[in-house]
């Protein structure tokens, strides 16, 4: 399936329980993928731990579908106004306009044919409902495996109920799993019995083998008998399904050591998968030392209570979502449950300092992928700041830090989500509100929302003028640069730009936000046809940021520098450097970057000689631009080169042939559109050099006053890289 590093799947052997729990089984996935072949929706349903994830993964791998198959795991998402947000995150849209993630759903879906696996989504079932509804009544190419407890009620729905392992499935799952821990017995009555008492249920069946290592089958099975009959007076025989899987938990919490129990309990903080040094801070203390952590994690992950997982950020543990309940119920009975989650927040809002900090280093790539991994920990720290008393202040500090998430990985709608919230909150803390505003007011740009990124900078500076805040002031002027630069105001746009320039060195500011202010400046100037001073600036720019290691600013300085390299006559040397700007643009799943250098990658290509390629480029460019916003921002600055591509290309090729080819273009998808734009064209044509080719396009940028004017879409400075303010 294709959706390991969005969804936190594994191809390895250290999958989440219930996904590592699959023996047998032939029959159930035959049926199951009858289902998927006679219904748009088909619904797994059974009790917690039986395998329908696993089920569920081994029918979908089997479909092959046109566009793929997408996985959402909706557990570790707790407020169902982010079940539309998870479905985005898991296709790995990018959208910087201010549509409603539904309506990015459907303009992404509405032509591809594909499975969505929605994993997980019991305590959401409303809210996934509806959006399932709505996604098969408008995408007709779509077809929909949802996996839970329970089905989703909608019309044309099938249901497949999973009911737990047979005795000889249980056995072999057994004696499978206990063969991990070593070579113990795992023959004899006592196992079959011991598999009866657990059900069938492969999640009990799992942590039952977890603890061969120390019992023998006989021993577990009297423990397993004792709580039997603790709990339901000895009635064996008809006991739930459910209730034997609480059962078998129960059993196995109290199998572990004190501290082992304490863990358990502690670890159910974390939503989703979570990593080892976040674990020693978070739930250390209070009867566990930071230094014993590591091995009493190291039991409960022998135990299968824990399940180990390697992700593009590292290796991250985690806990099926039956066990982190259990755990989060005992967590609550110890009365220590508010300490653990204040811990916790401490800990997120310390990783996004450090994210914030390191984002101005070599180290970009590692942040973006921390950020990426700890999303769904990093919403319930933003959560607990919004709930709790007192504590907005570090809410408003929180979402202003992950400003380099929010606009330089592609979470624009998220980050605007929190960003809203936070600054209507009283913190008493004018220098965090402040910094929330500013950042509102720069998503708000990339959104192409011109009004209220205003309203957010205007309030924002007039608020640090009366509090004396000059960080908070430059960073609110800078923006309204930015925000005139987008909109053809050249001379507002360098006044401002100049002075927030100054402002920072006064403050002794640099970083990605500064030398972004220096990009956005030296566009400025070549807009007003002053291309030497324009790369004058962006080859500092470059400098600087080879000095420490920044790429993504940097990106957008090779941007500029392309630009220049092309008016001067030098196809050549522009296609080198947008080329390695859009690989960085892309690695970051910055999509305003990533379309700006295909538009101009096409203009260098018609230069070159390949008028069909060109138009193809723009085709592609022109599918792209709806996730960003109006194409080229509404600028005629911007779409000056535009206009001169098309022009040469359809002279070249003739309207039809012209369209034949843009058309082409559009159906490509983002990576194959950045992947055609990397490959350099063959036989290349050689293109003028010299003054004519920069007076082509002195002329090409003097065609703005010909051009309707629009408002703009997003900000050139879409990856304008931000500071700690």
């Amino acid at each position: 399936m294709r959706d390991h590093q969005r969804s936190g799947g594994s191809t390895d052997g250290n999958l989440p329980l219930e996904l590592n729990a699959f023996v047998g089984r032939t029959a159930e996935l035959a049926g199951l993928a009858r289902a998927l072949d006679a219904a748009r929706l088909v619904t797994v349903t059974g009790p917690g731990g039986v395998g329908k994830s696993r089920l569920a993964a081994r029918a979908a791998a089997r479909c092959a579908p046109l566009d793929g198959v997408w996985r959402v795991e909706l557990a570790p998402v707790r407020d169902a106004e982010f079940v539309d947000y998870a479905v985005v995150e898991a296709l790995g849209l990018t959208d910087h306009t201010t549509r409603l993630p539904r309506e990015t759903l459907l303009a992404h879906l509405a032509e591809r044919q594909l499975l969505l696996v929605l994993d997980g989504f019991e305590h959401l079932v409303d809210e996934c409902a509806g959006l399932v509804a709505e996604l098969l009544r408008e995408v007709p190419g779509l077809r929909v495996l949802a996996v839970g407890r329970r089905p989703l009620a909608l019309a044309g729905e099938r249901v497949v109920r999973l009911a737990p392992l047979g005795e000889v499935e249980a056995v072999e799952l057994l004696r499978e799993r206990a063969a991990q821990h070593g070579p113990v017995p795992v023959e004899g009555p006592e196992v079959r019995e011991l598999c009866r008492r657990l059900d069938g249920i492969p999640l009990a069946v799992e942590l039952a083998a977890g603890r061969l290592r120390a019992l023998s089958p006989g021993q577990l099975l009297e423990r397993l008998d004792d709580r039997f009959r603790l709990l339901t007076g000895g009635g064996r025989d008809v006991l739930p399904r459910h209730q034997t899987l609480r059962t078998a938990i129960g059993w196995s919490h109290e199998l572990c050591t004190p501290r082992e129990r304490l863990l358990w309990s502690r670890l159910s903080v974390f939503a989703g998968p979570f990593e080892l040094e976040a674990v020693e801070y978070v739930c250390s203390g209070q009867g566990l030392d930071a230094d014993d952590v590591l091995d009493v994690l190291g039991e409960l992950l022998a135990q299968s209570v824990v399940a180990r997982e390697e992700t593009p950020a590292g290796s991250r543990y985690r806990m099926l979502d039956t066990v982190r309940e259990y755990g989060a119920e005992w967590l609550s009975a110890t009365g220590d449950a508010a300490r653990l989650r204040r811990r916790h927040r401490d800990w997120y809002l310390g990783l996004a300092t450090w994210c914030e900090l390191d984002w101005f280093s070599p180290r970009q790539a590692e942040v973006a992928a921390r950020a990426e991994a700890e999303l769904p920990n990093l919403r319930s720290a933003l959560e607990h700041c919004l709930t709790e008393p007192g504590e907005a202040h570090l809410g408003q500090y929180l979402a202003g830090s992950l400003w380099f998430y929010w606009a330089g990985c592609g979470r624009l709608s998220e980050g605007r989500h929190w960003l809203e919230q936070v600054v209507q909150l009283d913190s008493g803390h004018e220098q965090s509100r402040l910094k929330a505003l500013w950042v509102l007011g720069y998503v708000a740009i990339l959104q192409g929302d011109t009004v209220p990124a205003l309203a957010a900078l205007q309030e924002c500076r007039e608020e640090a003028e009366r509090s004396t805040d000059p960080t908070a002031v430059a960073y609110a002027e800078h923006r309204t640069g930015c925000l005139a630069l987008v909109t053809d105001d050249m001379p507002r746009a360098e006044a401002l730009l100049r002075s927030a320039l100054d402002r920072y060195q006064e403050i002794g500011e640099l970083n990605s936000n500064v030398l972004m202010g220096q990009v956005e400046l030296a566009m400025t100037r070549a807009f007003q046809d002053d291309l030497p001073g324009a790369v004058r600036m962006c080859e500092d720019v470059r400098r600087v940021c080879e000095d420490h290691g920044e790429r993504w600013t940097r990106s957008y300085a090779l941007y500029v520098l392309a630009y220049a390299a092309w008016a001067e006559g030098d196809p050549a040397r522009a296609r080198a450097l947008l080329t390695e700007c859009l690989g960085n643009a892309h690695s970051f799943h910055d999509l305003l970057g990533s379309v700006l250098a295909v538009e101009l990658l096409a203009l260098v290509t018609v230069v070159e000689g390949d008028a069909a390629e060109a138009a193809v480029l723009q085709g592609a460019a022109g599918r792209m631009w709806p996730s960003v916003g109006l194409p080229l921002f509404g600028s005629a600055y911007y779409n000056g080169p535009h206009e001169l591509c098309e022009a040469t290309a359809r002279e070249r090729l003739g309207d039809e042939r012209y369209e034949e080819c843009v058309r082409e273009g559009a159906r490509l998808v983002r990576e194959a559109a950045v992947s055609r734009a990397l490959e350099r064209p063959l036989d290349a044509m050689p293109a003028p050099r010299g003054p004519a080719r920069h007076a082509t396009a002195t002329a090409a940028m003097e065609s703005h006053e010909a051009v309707e004017m629009h408002e703009p879409a997003a900000s050139r400075a879409r990856k304008g890289g931000e500071t700690a303010g």
